[in-house]
């Protein structure tokens, strides 16, 4: 399995731009784009639903496990995966995004039960 380069993580953990647009049904066509927060935690990328497992972009990555994504500048295609609930990790990530987007409103409900069972995963393909 691939895994993100560095110099990508780097310039993922600064970038505040991530686009995801999971496959379609037909699992060749790319989705509407929806604008989410990510963040890095060691050597991995990951994003959050708003709306949790509800949320259609959500349903699509869990489904198909691909689909593209804008991230600092460049679009990559990604492979999807669900993040099964761990405490220690659902922290870290917690931590992480309480760090990037500490001065945001919008903050606290990404940290919920909702948001935090529906948080992915994304690596290369």
């Amino acid at each position: 399995m691939k895994q993100w380069t560095v110099q990508c993580l780097k310039r993922f953990a600064a970038a505040d731009d991530l686009r995801i647009a999971p496959f379609y049904s037909d699992g060749r066509t790319y989705g509407t784009p929806t604008w989410i927060w990510s963040v890095v935690v060691g050597q991995h990328l990951f994003v959050r639903a708003w709306n949790g497992q509800r949320s259609a972009w959500y349903q699509s990555a869990v489904s198909q496990r691909g689909g593209r994504i804008h991230l600092a500048g460049e679009n990559f295609k990604v492979s999807l995966s669900p993040v099964a609930a761990d405490a220690r990790l659902t922290g870290e990530i917690d931590d992480a995004y309480r760090q990037k987007y500490q001065d945001s409103a919008y903050l606290l409900p990404m940290l919920q039960a909702g948001p935090q069972s529906a948080t992915i995963e994304i690596l290369p393909v």
